[in-house]
């Protein structure tokens, strides 16, 4: 699907209890979680994105570089994740054919995996994308057809539309990607993934100087004198 006919909905109101500050502000590779989340949905051209913030709203705004997105507040963000689904999805354009949720405490979503389910939208007539991680893990981000948008209503607590899709298992389409897609919930967690993105960059950076010189990009070659 064109995705400048779908919008995108950022959900980033949690009250970050296990966390212990403001999850969306801490830093992964020198960006704040929610920065890396919004910088892929930028990347993709949603035709309308949609952030919905719930008590540290304004610190939020203040922290990130925007790009665009509209905010709106989840007055009782207490209320669990379900209720901000319902804040941001009400808000969304009513020219959007579809909608794809994305969680603010998920840094690690990638821009393959979006196109992914973008392209098997509506594929066997089901009005419901998720992947299906090789490496495992929840079945996040989520595309939804604007015919499935009613799923919002059945969601309750903070358990999002997990429980609503397992309920519905006729509607969902599961494309497998490769990968995982972490929660960051603790410090812990956070940590975790710091460590991994050190491991991947010494990686990459090993790749490169263990390049045999003649494979490596040359230079032009200067005339002889």
């Amino acid at each position: 699907m064109d995705p400048t006919r779908v919008g995108a909905l950022v959900l980033a109101a949690g009250a970050s209890e296990r966390f212990g500050s403001v999850k969306a502000l801490a830093p992964l590779g020198g960006q704040p979680l929610l920065q890396r989340v919004l910088d892929r949905a930028a990347a993709i051209g949603f035709g309308d994105v949609v952030v919905v913030l719930g008590d540290a709203a304004e610190r939020i705004e203040a922290a990130i570089t925007w790009h665009g997105e509209r905010r709106v507040r989840n007055p009782d963000p207490g209320a669990g994740l379900s209720s901000s689904l319902r804040v941001g999805m009400t808000a969304l354009a009513e020219g959007s054919e579809a909608v794809l949720v994305l969680l603010g405490d998920q840094p690690l979503v990638r821009v393959d995996v979006i196109e992914a389910l973008l392209a098997a939208l509506g594929e066997g007539g089901r009005p419901v994308v998720v992947p299906r991680y090789e490496g495992g893990g929840g079945a996040n981000p989520v595309l939804i057809a604007r015919a499935a948008w009613p799923l919002a209503l059945e969601t309750a607590g903070d358990r999002g539309l997990g429980p609503v899709l397992q309920a519905h298992p006729e509607l969902v389409r599961e494309v497998a990607v490769p990968g995982a897609n972490p929660d960051v919930d603790t410090p812990a967690d956070l940590a975790a993934l710091e460590r991994a993105e050190r491991v991947r960059a010494n990686r990459e950076q090993a790749d490169r100087f263990d390049t045999p010189l003649l494979q490596r990009p040359r230079g032009p070659s200067r005339p002889r004198r």
